[in-house]
């Protein structure tokens, strides 16, 4: 890996006045790296819909099945986690290594906090890196030279867009970026996606979606129609496109009609 930012370093990258959706997510997970901005933006969102912690935690449940049945049914040894989001618990590199402990995980995150708090946790850890990268250059983070270093892209690899393509715009063509990662890697491969889902006409999806945007600037509440378009070209394993609780639960769903079951919805994709 390459060297951790100094201090310096970091200050000059970092902007405390802005917040950042890894940030944000980190206070929806409980997390303790985030500042005095991104809990304003999730006080703001969570007097919307209260129940945005449980989702958050729905999605990194999720994360956990899909990449450990990847990891130990399918075989997969390769792993890129895009918009990666803060180092917090149960990390996918840990549910990854504890069905193959020599299988590749990279990580990139925009925020350059999720860089030097990465490199803090894995310097050790030969078969992760940590990248600071924008997805909407997919060819650059294709191409970075620590992504290619870690990755073989003759081989097999899941692509994880895990709760960050509602944090890209329409006009950022977040299908585009699909299809040019879809190109760049073979036959066999897997994309993981989940994204905020508009319950109907519900009004507390509209008014979030609004309190993001303002706020944020990003969050873009999509229909499952919309999210169906981004799985073009693959073939999506069952149950299909679901609330993320009930994507191959490992334990009883007792309420699946809830906001919180609902607002998210995932799914996982074959590239045939």
């Amino acid at each position: 890996m390459s060297d951790v930012p100094t201090s310096a370093d970091s200050a000059a990258k970092l902007d405390l006045g802005v917040p950042t959706a890894a940030r944000v997510y980190d206070v929806m997970l409980n997390g303790k790296d985030n500042y005095a901005v991104d809990r304003q933006v999730a006080e703001a969102s969570l007097a919307v819909m209260p129940e945005l912690k449980d989702i958050a935690i729905h999605n990194r449940e999720m994360l956990h099945r899909v990449v450990r049945y990847l990891a130990a049914e399918e075989g997969i040894t390769q792993f890129i986690d895009l918009g990666s989001g803060l180092p917090t618990a149960r990390n996918t590199h840990e549910v990854v290594h504890e069905a193959n402990p020599d299988a590749k995980v990279a990580y990139v995150d925009i925020d350059p906090l999720v860089l030097v708090h990465g490199h803090a946790i894995l310097a050790d850890n030969p078969n992760t890196q940590v990248v600071t990268a924008d997805i909407r250059q997919p060819q650059k983070v294709l191409g970075h030279p620590d992504i290619r270093a870690l990755i073989d892209f003759d081989q097999p690899v899941c692509v994880m867009l895990v709760g960050i393509l509602h944090h890209l715009m329409d006009e950022e063509d977040p299908k585009g970026i699909i299809d040019t990662l879809r190109d760049a890697v073979p036959s066999g491969s897997f994309f993981f996606i989940t994204n905020f889902t508009r319950l109907g006409d519900a009004p507390e999806s509209v008014e979030l979606e609004r309190v993001l945007l303002s706020q944020l600037g990003t969050g873009r509440v999509r229909t499952p129609e919309e999210l169906e378009r981004f799985f073009d070209g693959l073939d999506i394993l069952m149950p299909g496109l679901v609330p993320l609780p009930l994507w191959r639960p490992d334990r009883i769903v007792r309420d699946s009609t809830s906001v919180a079951a609902r607002f998210m919805t995932g799914g996982v994709a074959r590239k045939p």
